[in-house]
């Protein structure tokens, strides 16, 4: 196994990580904010596949990839009006139940309308032409996403501790209740954070899609539960922590893969979940919360 083999697979790791890291920080986002796991948020960016193939084919790809951000945005505020808002004040497993329910609607409806077999994803000319660094040889997008990833999520810290609407959204994340009461506007607030949520996911899918070239109605459903352990691995709420988690797991997959043990990389996802867990239940950045009574 030669050193240009391993730079390679560490590359491919490390781009991969990004895309996932993008969703993870979906997951993170709304968890801290509502203290709910937003199970329909992996369905949103296999919608956002499916917003690209039909959008690419009748716009050029610049308007396109603008077109899916936006459709994107747009059906993430429909979830959160329609399924999360009114259940704003029951019980967290109702909102739970919401959520799920919210899932297997998008890939039903997906399975519906576009069928089950898999979609080509178009190739998107600027992402796909082949860069040579050295010895590396990839497509452009394996090289950008990383770099994409950093530069959205160092943007998207400045949002939160840089501006009046950031200090809202830490303080609804510290304490709904207080944050209420001191006149935050709660709905707008949590309508903001399933934007952005919603706007990652569009670009993770985007970078994560133009690489592997075929959506199906379940493309989200086993790289959710990826992107769900990263934010868990990270300290779940936490956006740094959610987009360590996200290189983690891109990196350990493609090596387990490199290494010839396909069959159980995603096993393996799963086993650094609960070893980590065992050692430190928060994750690596998350803090201990105190409930309420």
């Amino acid at each position: 196994m030669g050193l240009t083999y391993i730079l390679q697979q560490l590359l491919t790791g490390i781009s991969l990580g990004g895309a996932y890291a993008l969703i993870a920080v979906g997951y993170s986002m709304v968890y801290g904010i509502l203290m709910l796991i937003n199970f329909a948020h992996a369905d949103i960016f296999m919608m956002a596949g499916y917003f690209m193939i039909f959008s690419f084919a009748a716009l050029p790809w610049p308007l396109a990839i603008v077109v899916v951000i936006l459709g994107t945005i747009l059906l993430g505020v429909v979830i959160e009006k329609s399924a999360y808002k009114p259940l704003r004040s029951a019980p967290r497993m109702s909102i739970m139940i919401s959520a799920i329910g919210m899932s297997y609607l998008l890939q039903n409806l997906a399975t519906y309308l576009f069928s089950a077999l898999p979609q080509a994803y178009p190739a998107i000319p600027a992402l796909k032409r082949l860069i040579k660094i050295g010895d590396l040889n990839s497509s452009l997008v394996t090289f950008i996403t990383p770099i994409i990833t950093i530069i959205l999520v160092a943007l998207l810290m400045i949002l939160l501790k840089r501006t009046k609407i950031g200090m809202a959204m830490r303080a609804v994340s510290k304490d709904y209740d207080t944050a209420k009461l001191m006149g935050i506007k709660i709905d707008q607030i949590i309508s903001l954070t399933f934007v952005i949520g919603s706007a990652l996911a569009a670009i993770g899918s985007i970078l994560y899609f133009t690489d592997r070239m075929s959506v199906t109605p379940f493309s989200g459903t086993l790289l959710g539960l990826k992107c769900f352990v990263a934010a868990v691995l990270g300290g779940i709420g936490s956006v740094p922590g959610a987009v360590i988690g996200g290189f983690i797991i891109g990196i350990t997959e493609t090596t387990l893969i490199a290494m010839g043990y396909s069959t159980f990389s995603n096993a393996f996802t799963f086993l650094i979940l609960i070893i980590i867990l065992m050692v430190r239940p928060t994750g690596l950045l998350g803090e201990t919360l105190t409930e309420k009574v």
